[in-house]
């Protein structure tokens, strides 16, 4: 080839086709033939003539037809002693060997008919194939390569085997008799360019395994006759004396025979590949394509000095942009396979230098499985090139390891540690040391500061030792030298991530993989445990002093403790020493911070260690309760010279410090008999009446409330009735004054403060809030009255359906404050839904909500769509009611300047709370014909006075009419006109009357019409696939494809559906059905598509920052 285009051109010029067979001819060998064979006929799978040998022997009982086939399907046969029985069949008579093994592939291809003596005597093979093709069973599309069930799992393999076997037992003589395999080939050729599937997937299967065996049998040939060659010339180099004639005469003589032995070896792959691989490598079957790609892998791996070439690798260059998965990920395996030969790697430079780019978008392929494989390959490239990939392409890999996919994460983690350990060199001194510290650098710089988990869990199987080197992280993190800050920061992350993974034995949340521990990984976690107690606890108080003021690396190291076998610290009493340093550690912690994730984290800590399931619980319990009694001492205090207006900035500062420690420790243990309560009711009123707020004060005071009235309704459900009605009096009246001082606070200034109110009445009225329907708990017995509920609704809709901007009080924008910002939102928008959910508020409250669906639907959509949804199961009718009447609502406040923009607006937003309606149209009668009956009332106010001031709203009402019934069209056309009689002529009374009397026959036919029977389209007269187009025919298209650019893009022109609210049901429905039909026919185009950009969407996903999978779940549940 001249250029590189012309070497990853598609054009294939060699090829010859004639009719639907390939026109095999045998090149003419050197060897005389018998004159009793003939040749064979490019058209016919055998000639009539019989050797003479068959004649002469008598007569052998004929074995059954379908020997072969049933040795092979239920696989309890030994091939090997079929294969020999059939060659000597074979040897005693061609043609009735030979009609056998047709057979046996027309057997496996599910076909009921069989091959004759008389059918290969006078019909061509495509006669032959066209006659199979009638017998085959129209009732089922099933064929023994794609049947399920355990007798047909290993079928495919016993086939490729048998194939093997075949050719290994004929590799001596019966291969090169220009007879056997020539004609088996020619038949082969014709099935695997037939239109009916079964035959050209079984046929495409047998010759590709075929093709692989003989390539086998070529290269032993090819190093046979390299060897002869040399001891052919070794022996003429001799002295004349020294020279054996007869010996060179012989090995001459055996060096021509192998010269021919692989003249018809390449003639035979010649066919093969020509005559199949060259159509079927770009068959509609995605199947047979993954079958083609994989053998092909194989004969580039057999014999490299036949295929391994630029003319035979392209074809698996161009199937890297297959838009099936499994094709693709052949191609990537076949390659994997390549690249690990370090003697391959000079024949693949101009195929890495072509087709890198497309192998680099691939690991972000739709299929984790082909990305996956794909850095593998890219790590094998760089491993075995100089030059192959450069640091910009290696970069593009790293991000993976923070993908959701442990697979794909996994081998980017191994990508990664081989660019670490490169770096290094090859130093052996300090190297996990170096490790870490690149490491860290790399975590540093990849700026996913918070999924450090996910880093440590994609290394965990290749960087294992150094991430468990727990010592040696110590040791650098107490160095006195010490490392510069973020060096240390991401050292912690890293080696408390590390300590985690090693005592759990489990990726992150998202990774997470459902299976149960095997007894090794037990009594590994188990092993690791008691190494990260013995080691840490000594040393993480000495951590826990060194680190004790910055905030994030001591809330990182407090995680620790809840990884220990805490019950050692009771087993002696120098580690009752350590015990008493940890506590003393964490109980200044507490006192010195104010942050929340510092004070949680050691609340977390304490509370375990208070558990009454170790014997040293007493020594926490007093640890704790001393620091309890300190703190609540100073707020008493310092809340005395508060409410006496004495207190200075230092009293101010000290209250709120004790009060924030209070509000995480109510979270978690019972405070109620320390009356906090009391206080904090004091310091929200004085802060509501004097307008001196305080926002450090009040927040923790409106959690410490909120906490105390949930440990008291706890504690009320273990008493007895007659202390139960008496302390429930008790906590109701508490939670009248805590919601009347919480409505107060709504409207304060302070975002914070009204905020965090929010929150609280939201939480206390889910608990203790009376149902409107039905008695609910013992605990429910609050009513709100409409005054906060009023306050409640003008809340969300003044601070949680607000723009960013106005939120931010004057603040420096950043993302990270408005996605702060907006996940506050959600949560009280959430907390707000459920209280409709749950019934505490009517479902008329959420008109509120539903009047911004359409607007902010980008941030509260799902929410919003989740709660109408609940709101259905509740009552479907109500839900339909309440759907209209937020419609009334904006209707009704919509002014003369701007009118016509607003009720578009309005418009749009029913068209989407109408596709919010079951597609079940016989479920949702009731609901909408509830929704027209309302809107016609509201439409029809003012009729009587002559002033109509709604009757416009039957334009928004008309956006239902599509899902309507023909018997409820027939009942609201009837009270249309019964209540529009006098104004019959207007324009809105027409259009509503058009919504309901349009398609109403469509709509009857969608709805009362039976679903119609599956259309098959398999069957064999009008469903079979036709096989591929000619190369002839994909030339050009080839060309364009692959010689001006590497990844390819597809336009795809798809018709866009009509608007269902113009249409009727039936049209809808046969649009949608048309649309799956053209789906449908698109796949089965029959030449392959170029490469859509689709295939190479992002498939990786950054980690959630929530526990849950879902976020929505985690908002509700």
């Amino acid at each position: 080839m001249n250029s590189m285009d012309e070497l990853y051109s598609s054009g294939d010029e060699d090829v010859s086709l004639t009719g639907s067979d390939f026109e095999f001819q045998v090149k003419s060998s050197k060897r005389k033939l018998n004159s009793n064979q003939g040749s064979s006929s490019p058209k016919r799978v055998c000639q009539p003539s019989v050797s003479g040998s068959s004649q002469s022997q008598s007569p052998v009982e004929p074995r059954p037809l379908r020997h072969l086939y049933e040795a092979v399907r239920s696989g309890r046969s030994a091939l090997l002693t079929v294969i020999d029985d059939w060659l000597e069949e074979y040897r005693r008579d061609r043609e009735a060997g030979l009609l056998e093994l047709i057979n046996f592939v027309v057997q496996c291809s599910g076909c009921k008919g069989v091959v004759t003596r008389e059918m290969c005597r006078s019909l061509q093979n495509a006669d032959i194939i066209s006659q199979l093709t009638k017998e085959f069973n129209e009732d089922s599309v099933s064929y023994p390569l794609v049947s399920v069930g355990s007798q047909w799992r290993r079928f495919a393999e016993g086939v490729c085997e048998f194939v093997s076997l075949l050719v290994r037992g004929c590799r001596n003589s019966v291969l090169y008799d220009d007879f056997l395999f020539s004609s088996f080939i020619a038949l082969l050729t014709g099935l695997a360019d037939s239109q009916v599937r079964a035959f050209r997937h079984t046929s495409t299967l047998i010759a590709m395994r075929l093709m692989s065996s003989i390539v086998s049998v070529a290269a032993e040939v090819n190093t046979q006759a390299l060897m002869t060659q040399r001891r052919c010339e070794l022996e003429k180099n001799k002295p004349a004396e020294h020279r054996a004639f007869d010996r060179i005469e012989e090995l001459e003589h055996s060096y021509r025979e192998l010269l021919e032995h692989q003249e018809d070896l390449r003639s035979l792959m010649n066919g093969i590949f020509k005559g199949v691989f060259v159509h079927r490598y770009r068959d509609r079957l995605s199947e047979i394509r993954a079958i083609c790609m994989e053998e092909m892998g194989v004969w580039l791996r057999e014999n490299p000095a036949s295929f391994l070439n630029d003319e035979h690798l392209k074809y698996v260059g161009w199937m890297l942009h297959d838009k099936q998965a499994a094709v693709r990920l052949q191609c990537v395996l076949a390659l994997q396979k390549l690249y690990v030969e370090k003697d391959f790697i000079s024949h693949l430079e101009l195929f890495t230098s072509r087709f890198k780019e497309r192998i680099l978008c691939m690991i972000l392929d739709k299929d984790s499985d082909v990305a996956v494989e794909t850095v593998k390959l890219l790590l094998l490239i760089k491993q075995q090139t100089d030059e192959g990939l450069s640091e910009e392409e290696c970069a593009a890999v790293y991000p993976l390891v923070f993908a959701t996919h442990r697979g794909l994460a996994c081998a980017a983690g191994r990508f990664l540690y081989h660019m670490l350990c490169a770096v290094l060199d090859g130093q052996s001194d300090k190297c996990s040391a170096s490790v870490l510290h690149l490491l860290a650098h790399f975590f540093i710089e990849s700026e996913y500061h918070e999924h450090a988990a996910y880093l440590v869990d994609s290394l965990w199987d290749i960087a294992g030792v150094e991430l468990k080197d727990w010592e040696l992280m110590t040791s650098l993190l107490l160095e006195e030298t010490g490392m510069e800050d973020k060096l240390e920061s991401a050292l912690i992350d890293i080696m408390m991530c590390a300590v985690r993974q090693a005592a759990e034995a489990t990726p992150p949340s998202s990774r997470a993989q459902k299976k149960n521990l095997s007894a090794r990984e037990k009594r590994l976690q188990v092993q690791d445990r008691r190494r990260i107690t013995n080691l840490f606890i000594p040393v993480l108080p000495q951590l826990l002093a060194k680190f004790s003021a910055d905030v994030r690396k001591v809330s990182c190291l407090l995680r620790a403790p809840l990884f220990f076998q805490l019950e050692v610290y009771g087993t002696s009493g120098r580690l009752e020493k350590s015990l008493d340093l940890l506590l003393s550690q964490v109980c200044d912690i507490t006192l010195k911070h104010r942050d929340e994730c510092v004070l949680e984290a050691c609340v977390r800590v304490l509370c375990a260690l208070c558990s009454e399931s170790y014997s040293f619980c007493g020594r926490a319990e007093r640890a704790v309760g001393q620091l309890l009694d300190s703190t609540v001492e100073k707020f008493t205090s310092n809340l005395a010279e508060i409410l006496q207006g004495s207190a200075d900035e230092d009293d101010l500062y000290g209250a709120a410090s004790s009060l924030n420690v209070l509000a995480v420790f109510s979270s978690a243990r019972d405070l109620t008999g320390r009356n906090l309560f009391e206080f904090c009711f004091q310091l929200l009123k004085m802060g509501i009446e004097t307008r001196e707020i305080n926002e450090k004060l009040m927040v923790p005071a409106l959690k410490c409330s909120v906490f105390h009235l949930f440990w008291k309704g706890t504690k009320i459900k273990l008493q007895t009735p007659a202390k139960d009605k008496a302390e429930l009096k008790r906590v109701m009246k508490a939670l009248h004054s805590f919601c009347v001082v919480s409505q107060s606070c709504l409207s304060l200034p302070q975002r914070c403060i009204r905020s965090q109110a929010f929150v609280c009445l939201c939480d206390v009225l889910l608990v203790f809030g009376r149902l409107c329907e039905g008695d609910g708990s013992p605990l429910q017995r609050f009513s709100p009255d409409d005054s906060l509920k009023a306050e409640m609704a003008s809340f969300i809709i003044d601070y949680v359906f607000s723009d960013p901007e106005e939120d931010l009080d004057g603040e420096e924008e950043c993302e990270e404050m408005k996605m702060a910002a907006l996940l506050q939102k959600r949560t009280q928008l959430a907390g707000y839904c459920k209280l409709i959910i749950y019934g505490v508020l009517e479902l008329q409250a959420a008109t509120d909500i539903l009047k911004y669906y359409n607007k902010f639907y980008k941030d509260f959509g799902d929410i919003i769509k989740e709660t109408l949804s609940k709101s259905k199961m509740i009552s479907s009718v109500e839900s339909a009611r309440t759907v209209c009447l937020c419609l009334q609502q904006l209707f009704s406040g919509l002014e003369q300047e701007g009118r016509d923009e607003e009720l578009t607006e309005i418009r749009f937003l029913a068209k989407k709370l109408a596709m919010n309606f079951s597609i079940n149209l016989r479920l949702i009668r009731k609901p909408l014909l509830a929704l027209h009956q309302d809107g016609i009332r509201f439409s029809s106010q003012g009729l009587d006075t002559g002033e109509l001031m709604n009757l416009s709203f039957l334009e928004i009402l008309s956006e239902f009419s599509f899902k309507l019934l023909p018997s409820e069209r027939k009942q609201l056309l009837l009270y249309l006109r019964r209540v529009f009689a006098s104004v019959m002529d207007s324009e809105f009374v027409k259009m509503y009357e058009r919504s309901l009397t349009s398609g109403s026959k469509e709509t009857s036919a969608a709805a009362e019409t039976p679903r119609k029977k599956r259309r098959r389209t398999h069957s064999l007269t009008s469903g079979l696939e036709t096989p591929a187009l000619t190369p002839h025919t994909h030339r050009v298209d080839m060309d364009d494809d692959f010689t001006d650019r590497s990844v390819l893009r597809k336009s795809v022109i798809r018709s866009r559906p009509q608007s269902p609210f113009s249409q009727s049901i039936q049209s809808h429905l046969s649009s949608l059905s048309l649309g799956h039909e053209d789906a449908s026919g698109d796949e089965e185009e029959p030449e392959i598509d170029d490469y859509d950009d689709e295939d190479s969407e992002l498939n990786m996903a950054l980690p959630s920052t929530h526990g849950s999978a879902s976020f929505l779940e985690d908002l509700f549940e």
